[in-house]
């Protein structure tokens, strides 16, 4: 009995084997694939000194990036251009390894004035999606390195009415590049109503000078209603109000990141007190693929096509000058341009010079042998049409033909005059058509 029951199992086994084709296992496959790989994220932070960047960074990957930075005196400031600074660390977590970089931006927003002081950092992300595009259009395409920035941090003043000018211009300059992220600095100097009214105030704002910033996905509808109300709080949560620490504070026994002052505590990872761990869920949790993929896709794909529209422009140039240089050669000489050189202005009166010179010995021939000279070459009238070398050839034919019918010594020396003053123009323009 339980042999036969051991055959009907393998029977049924078998059965089940027939059926599965394997592509199922295609998720794991490129799991594998990808874990070895590795994964690269770049994030830049933006915003005015003094708002605490560098801590929130330091707090968000439990690290320190900036142990060897000099704050700068005041003369330095006064005289401090936008920089751009770069760090890259790589973090390992449960096998997964991730190459982090982090793009600063000291000295922005530091000057008296701050006109375009955003251009470094708008040059930063064009050169690193040229970069990618010379990569990407390049032999070596399987080992590209993706430098690209995905998610831009925008530090917002905790202090004053909303965004200020310089806040406006930077964030519509960075709009169509990378994905902007606002965050409120420093929210531990605000109440709560104050940071209801603040996130209220510059969501306003944001719609008014018509920013555009990162938007959060859709939910598809089979999503479970835990995922639909995370997804709800984060998108009502921007600007995120955020505090950062690299200070560990213990309290009742209990170790924190955070801050203590003489009214009480502030914990960074307390969602009472701050929007920090939505951040980091967003940015490392939850949508760093999505930031991803909308760099690739979208920033990246608008760049791609106008450097592709810009090229195909350079090139219907280019057939359109050597189209007009080739009928400038059919149709020789053609009327100078008002934006033409000083040189193009004398070889074209020189041109002049040739085509009289050419004329007035076709009037001594006509003279001399008493036969029109259309008898023998093209009329007068076709000669504008003429080359330098085909002027040249065209009077030799004639004269070889035409002056064994001279029989008067008066016009043989007038023809000779007028023959010694054109050939070094007929010389000149020939050489140079020939160069």
């Amino acid at each position: 009995m339980q042999l036969h029951t051991c055959f009907v199992g393998v029977f049924f086994l078998q059965d089940q084997d027939k059926e599965y084709v394997g592509f199922a296992t295609l998720p794991n496959q490129v799991h594998r694939k990808t874990v070895k790989k590795g994964f690269t994220f770049t994030i830049m932070v933006a915003g005015v000194s003094g708002l605490g960047k560098s801590t929130l960074i330091n707090t968000l990957f439990l690290t320190d990036l900036y142990k060897d930075r000099k704050v700068p005196n005041a003369q330095e400031q006064i005289n401090q251009t936008v920089n751009i600074v770069k760090h890259t660390i790589s973090i390992e977590e449960k096998g997964i390894k991730l190459r982090l970089t982090i793009i600063d931006t000291p000295g922005f927003g530091d000057a008296v004035d701050n006109t375009e002081s955003w251009k470094p950092i708008e040059d930063y992300i064009d050169q690193q999606f040229e970069q990618y595009f010379r990569d990407e259009s390049g032999l070596n395409r399987r080992n590209i390195q993706d430098n690209r920035v995905h998610c831009c941090l925008y530090f917002i003043s905790p202090f004053g009415h909303g965004l200020r000018p310089l806040d406006v211009a930077c964030m519509k300059a960075l709009q169509e590049k990378v994905n902007i992220v606002p965050v409120v600095a420093k929210a531990d100097s605000l109440t709560q109503a104050e940071v209801y009214r603040k996130k209220m105030k510059i969501r306003e704002e944001i719609k008014q000078y018509g920013i555009n910033i990162y938007q959060f996905p859709e939910c598809d509808s089979d999503e479970d209603e835990d995922f639909k109300n995370q997804d709800q709080i984060l998108k009502d949560s921007i600007p995120f109000a955020v505090i950062g620490s690299n200070v560990q504070v213990e309290s009742e026994g209990h170790k924190f990141r955070g801050r203590v002052y003489p009214w009480g505590l502030v914990e960074v990872e307390n969602p009472a007190h701050s929007d920090f761990l939505l951040l980091r869920n967003m940015l490392m949790r939850t949508h760093m693929q999505d930031l991803k993929d909308v760099t690739g896709e979208t920033h990246y794909e608008n760049y791609r096509a106008q450097c592709i529209q810009n090229m195909t422009r350079m090139v219907v140039q280019k057939r359109k000058r050597r189209s007009l240089i080739e009928q400038s050669e059919a149709d020789f000489p053609l009327p100078l341009a008002a934006g033409d050189t000083e040189t193009e202005r004398l070889i074209f009166e020189k041109d002049e010079e040739v085509r009289f010179s050419y004329r007035l010995i076709l009037l001594s021939l006509d003279a001399a042998t008493q036969t029109p000279a259309s008898a023998y070459v093209q009329p007068r009238d076709a000669c504008t049409s003429l080359k330098p070398s085909q002027m040249r050839c065209c009077v030799q034919e004639h004269f070889s033909r035409s002056h064994w019918l001279i029989t008067s010594s008066e016009a043989r020396v007038t023809l000779l005059l007028q023959l010694t003053t054109f050939i070094p123009l007929v010389l000149l323009m020939s050489f140079r058509t020939a160069h």
